[in-house]
């Protein structure tokens, strides 16, 4: 299912001691590409890679005592989504997670989207609807969002 965030509605960004949130340098393209595909999967190397096209790019990372903890992007797969997310193992239920979506989702307000679609939630749901007040949107299965034209190779 996708989820809906109204942008004009958001809680307010705080700092976490010893983290930076920053948009990614063209420089540090692969690396970033390389830590994704190594901690998460290939399809999301390639959303990221799509988010580290744009001008400007709409891929965050979190960075802690100088390495890659966490990234975040927007408008990978289809303009107006959020995603994907992840966050080191590691550094899960530090709020690591909460502060890369709140830079994206502050990010899309700062580019003119009033709201954000949260594309294939799954076991996530709770946490984007705790943290963002996001709702689920009727009929949004995959086979009805974005992700439903992906290429289903047998």
């Amino acid at each position: 299912m996708d989820m809906l965030v109204n942008l004009y509605r958001l809680p307010e960004e705080t700092p976490l001691d010893g983290v930076t949130i920053a948009r990614v340098l063209p420089p540090d393209r692969h690396r970033v590409l390389a830590w994704v595909r190594e901690h998460f999967s290939a399809g999301w190397e390639s959303e990221c890679a799509q988010a580290l096209s744009a001008q400007p790019n709409t891929c965050f990372i979190a960075k802690k005592d100088g390495a890659c903890v966490g990234f975040a992007c927007y408008d990978a797969t289809a303009r107006g989504y959020f995603g994907p997310i992840g966050v080191d193992e590691s550094q899960r239920g530090s709020g690591i997670g909460r502060a890369l979506l709140l830079r994206c989702l502050y990010a899309m307000r700062e580019a003119g989207y009033g709201y954000a679609v949260i594309g294939w939630c799954t076991e996530a749901a709770d946490f984007y609807a705790h943290t963002v007040g996001a709702i689920p949107i009727p009929d949004s299965e995959a086979g009805n969002t974005a992700y439903g034209r992906m290429i289903r190779f047998s």
